[in-house]
């Protein structure tokens, strides 16, 4: 039985490895795509719904913590889908692989937001760009699942990301998030098209 449990271990083991050597395949052009459409029109909600969002902030995290849940949600569900489609058997531990790169960099950045909007609401004007500082990472982390070219979607968040620091106020403006993650979900879209055969791709 001892024997049987460490056989079934060395399996799942096995698995484990092959899952983070092999490039992650389910993240779909067109779903990453409309993501970056409903950056846009989050921001035009924001320029029609929130005069002021430096003294809106409560409506303003509505607004794009909103969208980043949408967001996450359709990636999530076609993710899940489209892996178990491209990568069957390994479906699970790839699926895995590809999101404990991310769990550090949005838990991170779940709590700095909390920790600001409850203790430092003076510095709430930095979060856009600790925002697309954050996704930089988790991009740059998951490169190594990913293809290589996506290393430059992870250099566009992390510009954006210091100009919208050092903008300071401007920060507030609703082109400081639609335009980044407008623009940065497009070019992670183009870039998946490119690399992985288009929008439907088949093994």
């Amino acid at each position: 039985m001892l024997d049987l449990h460490k056989a079934l271990a060395d399996i799942e083991s096995i698995r484990s490895q092959v899952a983070r050597g092999t490039q992650f395949r389910g993240y779909g052009p067109a779903t990453v795509a409309l993501t970056g459409v409903l950056a846009i029109v989050a921001a035009g909600i924001q320029s029609v719904w929130l005069e002021d969002a430096r003294e809106q902030v409560t409506g303003y995290l509505v607004v794009w913590i909103g969208t980043a849940v949408v967001a996450a949600a359709l990636i999530g569900a076609e993710t899940i889908t489209r892996s178990r489609r491209l990568h069957s058997g390994l479906a699970d531990e790839m699926i895995y692989a590809a999101i404990e790169q991310l769990i550090p960099v949005g838990v991170a950045g779940a709590l700095l937001t909390f920790v600001l909007v409850r203790f430092s609401a003076e510095s709430l004007w930095m979060l856009p760009g600790l925002w697309q500082l954050f996704f930089s990472l988790g991009i740059f982390a998951s490169c190594r699942l990913l293809p290589k070219a996506l290393f430059a979607t992870g250099i566009w968040y992390l510009a954006t990301g210091l100009v919208c620091l050092a903008i300071h106020d401007g920060s507030w403006s609703p082109l400081a998030m639609g335009i980044p993650f407008g623009i940065g979900q497009f070019i992670m879209s183009a870039i998946l098209y490119c690399t992985m055969g288009g929008l439907h791709e088949e093994e």
